[in-house]
């Protein structure tokens, strides 16, 4: 098990943590965020003193979807309260994002709903900021400016393209003097704090992320109400939806309800009932034992360390057995150290989603046998729909589009066999992507990225025996499954999967070679 007690942090941190002096990301008198978690982006205009006197404070919302359990807010609050100032929370709702459809969509909008209600609650004006596409510097300046805002918090985003946009509000909003901090309040161990590089494996980042439990796996204040506050007008959600350019054919997921309040219902479900089953059964997909958190993760509409609290303080009940302390350790493995891995490769390497992010053997290795000769062959078209000769990648596959939940085990064997049933590693991983990007309620994560680039370009893995198609990557196959669990019981759950079933198109030559450029 991860220790218990406060552990030593690595080499130089704790002697950085006693020599600290202000970086201007706000040491204010009774914070509660530790100055590990934040980081200024605006140099030279800091969030605290005598000019942040009066003045409000803005948390752009974007990321962390959360009233409680928020470290960017509650640091926001401190800011606010310091400077005697009002605190102001909005989000910038996009027409469109990515491959993200009306189900994602949805799922977001209903949730951030919930996050209105409870700010209302606390007094604590909420506003959402329809924005053009990539306008969102101009958007939290205009607001800045209307509610004399002096500083902004901000999420962190490993992804590109939100990357960029916390980088181009950072630089517009410090020419005008307005401070911005970013918090991580998504990881347990800051990403920046976890490590200063891209690490290679789960192993390289494991002891740097567990040897930190005893200084942020702790218990995060309470949200107050805000004194001497108003809560605001209320939000149009009907013009919100309305603002929206997505595809409205991927309908939202019936039986799955968003926000924070249904988020932690399923955690205590799962501490409750399904714990003790996750150390042995979470890759069989015929078992729940699954958290089914990933959706309200990925939203950050819980707290990861909400989750890990949570699911100690179930192993520590006395009743508990070892069956959960196994489960506490597997979920613990999963919910921070793979995550975090996920977000330390995106935060580090800019191609992530490219066979250009893949380590060098892998690279070559997959240019090696780009040409191998494909038993079956499908287009995109085929394997969207779901019509293989595997009924089990079929059955897969039309769970994704239905549930918007593909099983985590599943996963794996559904990205490898698109590499093995496609031209090369390329149109293999772009498809990957896609269609989880499309219908999974998770998509367009740093977790999702990774699954296809462990699946396909071997990112945190390692070279395997050599073999046709996939060289050296890891090997996954039908028989395997079969080892592992019924694929009869799981097939039919989905019996279409059965029908969509057609014979593939046979590769008599090689394909033609690929272009080298990702």
């Amino acid at each position: 098990m991860p220790p218990r007690k406060k552990a030593s942090a690595p080499k130089g941190k704790a002697a950085a943590a006693e020599d600290r002096k202000d970086d201007g990301s706000g040491d204010v008198s009774g914070g509660v965020v530790d100055w590990r978690r934040r980081r200024l982006l605006t140099p030279g205009v800091p969030a605290a003193g005598a000019a942040m006197e009066g003045k409000a404070v803005l948390y752009w919302m974007s990321r962390d979807q959360r009233v409680q359990d928020n470290w960017a807010l509650l640091h926001a609050r401190d800011l606010a309260k310091a400077a005697g100032g009002q605190l102001l929370v909005a989000f910038c709702l996009v027409p469109r994002f990515l491959e993200a459809t009306i189900r994602q969509f949805d799922f977001m909008l209903r949730g951030l709903r919930e996050v209105e209600t409870e700010l209302r609650e606390l007094k604590i004006p909420f506003e959402l900021l329809l924005c053009e596409y990539g306008s969102h510097a101009k958007s939290i300046l205009g607001l800045c400016e209307q509610r004399g805002v002096g500083a902004v918090v901000c999420d962190m985003s490993p992804l590109r393209v939100p990357k960029a946009w916390t980088a181009e509000v950072a630089a517009t909003l410090g020419k005008a003097g307005v401070s911005c901090v970013q918090v991580d309040a998504h990881n347990v161990v800051p990403v920046w704090q976890a490590s200063s590089k891209q690490e290679t494996a789960a192993r390289t980042i494991r002891s740097k992320i567990t040897l930190q439990y005893g200084e942020f796996l702790k218990e995060i204040p309470a949200f107050e109400p805000m004194a001497k506050q108003e809560a605001g007008k209320p939000v149009d959600w009907e013009k919100a939806e309305a603002s929206l350019v997505v595809d409205r054919t991927v309908a939202p997921v019936p039986g799955i309800e968003p926000g924070a309040k249904a988020a932690m219902q399923r955690l205590h479900e799962f501490c409750k009932k399904r714990l003790g089953m996750f150390a042995e059964q979470r890759n069989n997909p015929n078992a729940d034992a699954l958290s089914g958190l990933s959706p309200y993760l990925h939203f950050g509409q819980i707290s990861a360390q909400r989750c890990a609290l949570a699911v100690r303080a179930a192993e520590e009940d006395q009743s508990a057995g070892a069956a959960v302390a196994k489960g506490c350790e597997s979920f613990l493995e999963e919910a921070i150290v793979r995550r975090e891995l996920s977000d330390n490769f995106c935060w580090y390497q800019e191609k992530y989603d490219s066979l250009e992010g893949a380590a060098g053997w892998a690279q070559e290795t997959l240019r090696v046998h780009e040409q191998d000769k494909r038993e079956h062959l499908y287009s995109e078209e085929e394997l969207e729909a779901a019509r293989t000769h595997d009924d089990l990648w079929n059955a897969a596959q039309l769970q994704m589009v239905r549930e918007g939940k593909m099983h985590g085990f599943l996963r794996m064997y559904w990205a490898k066999k698109i590499l093995e049933w496609t031209s090369g590693p390329e149109e293999a991983l772009r498809i990957a992507i896609r269609l989880n990007d499309r219908y999974e309620l998770d998509g367009r994560d740093p977790n999702g990225y990774v699954g296809c680039m462990w699946s396909i370009c071997g990112i945190h893995d390692m070279g395997w025996t050599e073999r046709p198609i996939f060289g050296k990557i890891r090997f996954m196959n039908y028989a395997g499954c079969k080892r592992k669990f019924s694929i009869p019981n799981f097939v039919s759950r989905y019996p279409s999967s059965l029908g969509a079933s057609m014979p593939a198109k046979v590769v008599e030559e090689p394909p033609a070679k690929r272009s080298k450029k990702a």
